[in-house]
């Protein structure tokens, strides 16, 4: 309820600053002054007398869509009186208010007439021009809309999610599986993320121009939520402790497997998922990893290895006897495969020590030794318990209605949810807990939380790194791969790179989040969606040639 609180404020402040700086322009088309204040029917009015769609006006205030339509709808007006110029329309955009104002509260406005068009013969090019940009403009509002409230593309970098969800697969994601989160930061440049341009290791993330207006902000609702993510759904939500962005739809898109919801007891035990005490069940096309070490007499064919198994990041590393290779996502079936080769001595899988901190080890430059690595930046949740990734819980998974007694053993493990996620001011002073300025020592939970897991067990950044995700960083589920490279993406973590990139034409356009081991195909979607694409076209271009020769 406050969403549309805070969005109803938004729009009326809007229509005082149309209205404060357009009456005179509508008193002089004919109308009265005041209506220059009504919300939609002053863009109406602006579409009827400039003789554009009226319907564009039910985009006008849409979040995303609505600053690109109002622009749309300001050059209209001030094409009406005569203002044309690149000058002229680039104040419009950038200035629209002002410019508008300036405009208005001139004598010398006055609504431009066909007559002075014709006298000029301008008319006939400006025609061309606003057809070709008009359409031009139609689409990127079109696909707009589509990206912002119905599906949005995903890329998948990274491949803590191989092999069910492969390095180089691109998805759509359905926004409305959980119910369609609205927009929180609603001026924003379409179709990016979180920032314009990435500055690199040259400078502070944080300093990266943002692709949406911060200040402009509106608070988390959910609307037509029908489903909540459940045990073993492949689910996309943003980065949870994401520091670079503070507006939660903008943070880094990330996705894994929900392995429990809200409520269930989460365990690893060597290596094993076990939930709610129970073994995790493993789904038909969930292609479960895990780390193996090879030994070897010499040394093995990698790249033989990975045009037979795909996706195979490796760390090779010589010794006085052989090799030995760190294998990062085996299955058990790659691994049995693997361990049958004549030059492997010994195969183990990696399990970590019980009660031992997450570390992990890295080849040196000259490949000469691995050194120890513990990642200070991405420590075991919470940071206070002896765990890793092998060695995990139980933990509890936060349900919303939950009254948990705080203590300092584990204030880590909800001091998130409490200042960050539940948005409140949390104090720990001299031993005692304060939240909002009162000394407290229990909470309420305000919201389901989850735990996502990827299925490359130890090659995966998620939920034993980060923690909880809330409900509110849920975006949606993928559903189908639209297009799938190989070798589009580097993996740092491998001292072996594919030359060349090459199309996977057996994952395009097949479902992604069934559960089963043989997805469906969509192809015949992209065709259908071609053929129509096409279809109209040519009969649209036939209709109009058909409508000169009459």
């Amino acid at each position: 309820m406050n969403y549309f609180i805070t969005y109803t404020v938004y729009v009326l402040i809007l229509s005082v600053l149309m209205g404060l700086s357009t009456w005179k322009l509508f008193k002089k088309m004919g109308y009265h002054p005041l209506l220059a204040f009504v919300p939609f029917y002053n863009y109406f009015i602006i579409q009827k007398e400039t003789k554009h769609p009226k319907w564009w006006v039910i985009m006008a205030y849409l979040p995303i869509v609505g600053p690109i339509m109002l622009s749309v709808f300001h050059l209209f007006l001030m094409k009406h009186f005569g203002k044309r110029t690149f000058t002229q329309r680039l104040l419009t955009v950038l200035l629209p208010f002002i410019y508008m104002a300036v405009v208005n509260y001139s004598k010398d406005a006055e609504i431009e007439t066909e007559d002075s068009l014709f006298l000029t013969g301008e008319e006939p090019q400006e025609k061309k021009k606003e057809s070709f940009i008009g359409s031009i403009t139609f689409a990127a509002v079109f696909a707009t809309i589509v990206h912002v409230f119905v599906v949005q593309p995903f890329g998948i970098p990274t491949g803590s999610m191989e092999r069910t969800l492969m390095v180089g697969d691109f998805l759509f994601v359905n926004k409305w599986t959980y119910g369609f989160r609205m927009p929180m930061r609603p001026l924003a440049i379409p179709f990016l993320q979180g920032t314009i341009l990435d500055t690199g290791q040259k400078g502070n993330p944080k300093d990266d121009p943002k692709s949406y207006v911060e200040t402009v902000k509106l608070p988390y609702e959910r609307i037509f939520q029908f489903n909540k993510p459940q045990k073993n759904d492949i689910v996309v939500f943003n980065y949870p402790q994401d520091s670079v962005h503070t507006a939660t739809d903008r943070k880094d898109p990330y996705v894994k497997r929900c392995v429990a919801v809200a409520g269930d007891l989460i365990e690893m035990r060597a290596g094993r998922l076990f939930v709610n005490g129970k073994p995790e069940t493993i789904l038909g096309d969930q292609q479960k990893q895990h780390k193996f070490i090879a030994v070897t007499g010499s040394q093995l064919d990698i790249p033989s290895l990975y045009r037979q198994y795909g996706f195979l990041p490796v760390q090779e590393l010589q010794t006085e006897n052989g090799f030995v290779y760190d294998f990062q996502g085996l299955t058990d079936k790659t691994a049995r495969e693997i361990k049958q080769l004549p030059q492997v001595i010994e195969l183990k899988e990696h399990i970590w020590a019980k009660d031992s901190a997450a570390v992990s080890y890295k080849v040196n430059a000259d490949r000469s030794a691995y050194t120890k690595n513990i990642d200070t930046a991405q420590s075991i949740f919470p940071i206070n318990k002896k765990w890793n990734q092998d060695w995990y819980g139980p933990l509890r998974i936060p349900k919303k209605g939950d009254v948990v007694t705080l203590t300092q053993s584990n204030l880590p493990e909800y001091q998130w949810i409490i200042s960050e996620y539940e948005h409140n001011k949390l104090e720990n002073r001299d031993g005692k807990i304060f939240i909002n300025g009162q000394q407290t020592n229990q909470y309420t939970i305000k919201q389901d939380y989850y735990m996502m897991i990827g299925d490359n067990r130890d090659a995966s950044l998620d939920a034993r790194f980060f923690g909880f995700v809330p409900e509110e960083n849920i975006v949606g589920s993928p559903m189908f791969t639209w297009l799938s490279i190989e070798g589009l993406f580097a993996d740092n973590g491998s001292s072996y790179q594919p030359d060349g990139k090459s199309f996977r034409w057996d994952r395009m356009f097949k479902a992604t989040n069934t559960g089963e081991a043989h997805k469906t195909s969509y192809w015949w979607v992209a065709v259908i969606i071609l053929v129509l694409f096409f279809g109209w076209d040519y009969f649209a271009k036939l209709f109009k040639k058909k409508e000169k020769t009459d």
